[in-house]
């Protein structure tokens, strides 16, 4: 897969794309940008790895579950004015591919922002549409299933039944076809190598 040929579609639908051969240097370029917002974070295990939260803390008033449990760290990360969350593909074509189960994260890059940052190993890249759907479903939840301790089929076997159990994670599929008119930008932050699911 070309990445230049990704990174030139991205661009051409609207997403500002920063390309890093390291995962210091993303995080230093996320943190930079940052200082004196308030700013959400989804659940994602590249944002984990990136360490962001202990780095932007200091400088921002900052939501995120995974460091402060609760519905309502959700919805107040969901509407902070920048929004950090992982992505589960992304296609040579152009398309960000997110699947949730409770759809805070998917909200979350969706609703009125002044910025979406979205970071993505170079793992997460796909031929076509198409095949970034079948990643999300096939590659990123199942392990997020088995992280997550739910009894689903998928956290047993690692594969996709598109089951109907009550702990299913992946109810809610966003295909970001442009950046949405109101969010005034909506970065993808990509990373060489293998991070996240």
């Amino acid at each position: 897969m070309e990445l230049e040929k990704t990174i030139q579609n991205l661009r051409k639908h609207g997403f500002e794309v920063s390309h890093f051969a390291t995962p210091e240097a993303a995080a230093d370029h996320i943190a930079e940008s940052l200082s004196g917002k308030t700013v959400g974070i989804g659940g994602s295990m590249t944002v984990r790895a990136l360490n962001i939260y202990d780095r932007i803390k200091d400088r921002n008033t900052v939501y995120w579950h995974m460091v402060e449990p609760g519905d309502e760290t959700m919805v107040r990360a969901s509407s902070a004015e920048v929004y950090i969350a992982g992505a589960n593909a992304v296609s040579a074509d152009g398309y960000i591919v997110n699947i949730d189960g409770r759809g805070n994260r998917v909200a979350g890059t969706l609703m009125k922002k002044d910025k979406v940052i979205l970071v993505c190993g170079t793992n997460k890249l796909c031929g076509d549409l198409s095949e970034a759907v079948e990643r999300a479903r096939q590659q990123a939840a199942p392990p997020n299933a088995k992280r997550l301790e739910r009894r689903t089929p998928c956290a047993v076997d690692g594969k996709c039944h598109d089951c109907s159990s009550p702990e299913r994670i992946c109810n809610a599929l966003v295909v970001l076809w442009r950046r949405p008119f109101w969010c005034e930008s909506m970065e993808l932050v990509l990373i060489d190598g293998t991070w996240g699911f």
